[in-house]
């Protein structure tokens, strides 16, 4: 084994265990904030949906009992959803716990130390901002935020109380993006000149919950509650549950997938944002009443604000209508590819020989090598469970609850995906190229402030 690929796969393996990443400089506000080795931290649940059911109760139930943490209640506007949280941990940890109506009523009881959120997209940054008002560290899905207006108020919040706060990006807790990161980041890779990424599925039933669409009542919820500040609207039973196929409840592939990708590419090239963003989709074939698109694919093009011809494009399409292709995320430079879904860098299309000859140039060729051992694949079924990345990221939150320090996925990772994201929405649902207002923060479409 080269040095070069040794020392990246020690680095990351510790890193993705929690020992050494997270280490940078806590605030003062956080530092008073710490809590005791042998104290039990009490988190609360917000949301108790299928994402919370499958995948996050069981990260943080891998990790509580050596972490001391304990899930204390769960808050949910719905009551079925209430009793059915407070039965599935009990199932499981055989602990009662108290059931909230509301995040109101839960922070009001002030019982906890810490809260999950996994509620419908365009919530997560509000309830966040509840969190943060209470002083409660936060554990929150993505994406962050679904207009640039929650985007703001979010990160401000977060930013202002000295809460410790995990976007629920997992990658960012995994060894072989720690592993590309360290990569790109030595100059060995070279400069970026290309992305390539697809997230593509052929399933007609993600994010359609048809059998509770027909059991939940209005009475049973709080309609009102639930809408937060999006536009009044009359009750209806798909936008409460089925919530990803309509905006501006969610954007749909944009925040549901492409968040996890774009992600990279801002961590990977410390870009914030892209410049500008052209997009295209449409409901090509499951045309069941849903608003979002069942197809779509966006250019961007990144580099610094000041120097437009520096820079590099990226590509992102995805499809609920044929998984041929799957999930990529490549990666290209002048010598090469960075693959992660191979988990390889190679000389792939790099300069070659002959061509370098012909311009009186070197021949540009990168030497290959694994980018961590045993690195886990990418999850896209409907339902990806406790999968390692998710692990890792949940033990990285525990830990810097205690320690105070920054996670693998600060606040501004999660704002920097929603600019990307809502970037694409605005191109999507205008068909205007979108740029980003840095002074004012907003997202623009043709010159004008998108916002719905």
């Amino acid at each position: 084994m080269n040095r070069t690929r040794r020392n990246f796969i020690q680095k990351t393996t510790l890193a993705s265990s929690g020992i050494i990443l997270g280490a940078s400089a806590m605030s003062a506000r956080s530092y008073n904030r710490i809590i005791g080795a042998n104290d039990r931290v009490s988190v609360g649940i917000v949301g108790f949906s299928n994402r919370a059911k499958g995948a996050l109760i069981p990260a943080f139930n891998g990790h509580s009992k050596a972490q001391n943490f304990e899930i204390v209640g769960v808050s949910d506007i719905w009551n079925r959803r209430r009793d059915e949280g407070a039965a599935f941990i009990k199932e499981k940890t055989g602990n009662k716990i108290t059931q909230w109506r509301n995040n109101e009523e839960m922070y009001d009881k002030n019982k906890i130390d810490a809260v999950i959120i996994s509620t419908a997209d365009f919530q997560h940054a509000l309830h966040t901002v509840e969190a943060a008002k209470a002083k409660k560290d936060v554990y929150c899905e993505k994406p962050f935020a679904e207009t640039m207006e929650d985007a703001r108020i979010g990160k401000k919040a977060v930013k202002e109380s000295g809460i410790i706060f995990q976007i629920g990006s997992q990658r960012r807790s995994g060894a072989n993006y720690h592993a590309a990161d360290d990569f790109i980041k030595s100059g060995k890779f070279g400069d970026i000149v290309m992305v390539e990424m697809t997230w593509n599925v052929n399933q007609p039933g993600r994010w359609r919950l048809p059998k509770l669409t027909s059991e939940i009542k209005e009475s049973d919820t709080d309609w009102k509650r639930y809408q937060m500040n999006r536009p009044p609207a009359e009750w209806d039973p798909r936008k409460y549950l089925e919530y990803r196929l309509f905006w501006p409840y969610s954007s749909g592939i944009p925040g549901q997938w492409m968040s996890h990708q774009i992600d990279t590419v801002h961590w990977f090239s410390g870009l914030d944002h892209p410049r500008s963003v052209a997009a295209n989709g449409g409901i090509y074939l499951w045309k069941d009443g849903r608003k979002n698109f069942d197809t779509m694919s966006a250019v961007f093009d990144y580099g610094p604000a000041d120097d437009p011809s520096s820079g590099f494009q990226v590509t992102y399409s995805s499809r609920f209508t044929n998984s041929a292709g799957g999930t990529k995320e490549i990666y290209y430079s002048n010598a090469g590819e960075l693959n992660l879904d191979t988990n390889k860098v190679s000389d792939n299309g790099g300069l070659s020989q002959r061509h370098a000859s012909a311009m009186g140039m070197k021949p540009n060729k990168l030497k290959g090598f694994n980018l961590s051992e045993n690195a886990p694949k990418v999850v896209t079924s409907a339902n990806t469970g406790a999968d390692n990345m998710t692990s890792l990221h949940m033990l990285n939150w525990m830990e810097c609850v205690r320690s105070r320090k920054t996670t693998n996925g600060p606040v501004e990772a999660g704002y920097n995906h929603s600019i990307a994201n809502i970037m694409t929405t605005a191109a999507l649902r205008t068909g205007l190229k979108a740029t980003f207002d840095a002074k004012n923060q907003d997202v623009l479409a043709g010159g004008k402030v998108f916002k719905y």
